[in-house]
């Protein structure tokens, strides 16, 4: 996806069920490795819970490669699973879900721990400021001294980032260029100085 909301901050969510407190965190987290501290985080956190279930989407919502969850010893698809649909559900992106439960000495049952994971994450989802993230990729340009304000106005015009200007022999120009952009300013950007310009991509 080329663009995405994500959690502009953290938010938390805290409720008792039948004697049972459960906690809900949700944080913006960038890939599985950030999602897993996270959880180790919380964990630290709350030494003495039960359990420390937990989901996410930590890449773009329809990266399945980002998706993770885990029951933490709750019966197995009552916890992890409940909790990443209600974040699939929410279409956010670079998102992580921990829920902590202090367990009250009431069984629940299947049907009411599935109730309990994913109505946490959703009352949380709800409390969630978010921003708009837009994947761009990197190229970069090179253009002589009188053919820089032109070039600057074709980027302003099509919404091109210019992340770096660098002034030596020729200019050098770091671009950020939506991928769904990049064919239109590629062709205009060949037409404005005749094929002089090229873009280099950056990985």
């Amino acid at each position: 996806m080329i663009e995405y909301r994500i959690p502009k901050s953290a938010v938390d969510f805290s409720e008792e069920i039948k004697k049972s407190r459960f906690i809900t965190y949700l944080q913006h987290t960038e890939g599985l490795e950030q999602a897993k501290a996270f959880w180790t985080e919380i964990k630290a956190l709350h030494p003495s819970a039960r359990h420390w279930c937990w989901a996410a989407v930590a890449g773009s919502p329809n990266d399945s490669q980002q998706f993770g969850f885990s029951d933490d010893g709750e019966p197995s698809g009552t916890a992890g699973k409940p909790m990443l649909a209600a974040l699939q559900g929410s279409g956010l992106g670079e998102i992580s879900a921990v829920t902590v439960r202090y367990y009250g000495g009431i069984l629940l049952g299947t049907g009411g721990l599935v109730r309990a994971y994913s109505s946490g994450v959703q009352q949380a989802l709800k409390l969630l400021e978010t921003d708009m993230k837009v994947n761009y990729a990197h190229y970069e340009v090179r253009c002589d001294y009188p053919q820089i304000s032109g070039l600057q106005a074709l980027c302003e015009h099509h919404a091109v980032l210019i992340l770096e200007q660098d002034f030596q022999a020729q200019v050098r120009l770091r671009l950020a260029i939506r991928p769904d952009k990049f064919a239109f300013f590629q062709q205009a950007l060949t037409e404005r100085f005749a094929g002089q310009l090229g873009l280099v991509k950056i990985e």
